[in-house]
């Protein structure tokens, strides 16, 4: 089973790197507003999750710069992924809001939609 899992991953890593879409072009200055409210997230994932793979397709379309943790490869952000969300499932977005508090937000469907009414309707 881990030999099927590890081929359909790279399989999922190959497609994913040859269809890359492209991000939308915006000026300069308005992408680096944007780059600076994006700076607030940080989204655990593994590299070869089909939802993860969404997601960071979906922040490259609308070319969002959000930070991403390796949840499956690095304890330490396996760890805050526990304790700060409250369970190791990936893809999740951790969003520190303008008044500190934190939240987690699971579900690869929730994330981009989150990601593209907060951000892109916005721009």
């Amino acid at each position: 089973m881990a030999a099927i899992r590890w081929v359909l991953g790279r399989i999922i890593l190959l497609l994913d790197f040859l269809t890359t879409p492209r991000g939308i072009k915006r000026p300069e200055q308005q992408q680096a507003l944007l780059d600076q409210q994006t700076s607030k997230l940080a989204l655990y994932q593994y590299a070869a999750c089909p939802f993860c793979v969404k997601v960071r397709r979906a922040m490259k379309r609308n070319s969002l710069k959000v930070e991403t943790r390796d949840a499956k490869r690095n304890e330490l952000f396996r760890q805050e992924l526990l304790e700060g969300g409250g369970k190791v499932k990936v893809p999740c977005l951790r969003i520190v809001e303008e008044s500190g508090d934190v939240k987690w937000m699971y579900e690869s469907s929730d994330i981009i939609r989150y990601l593209e009414g907060k951000f892109v309707a916005a721009a």
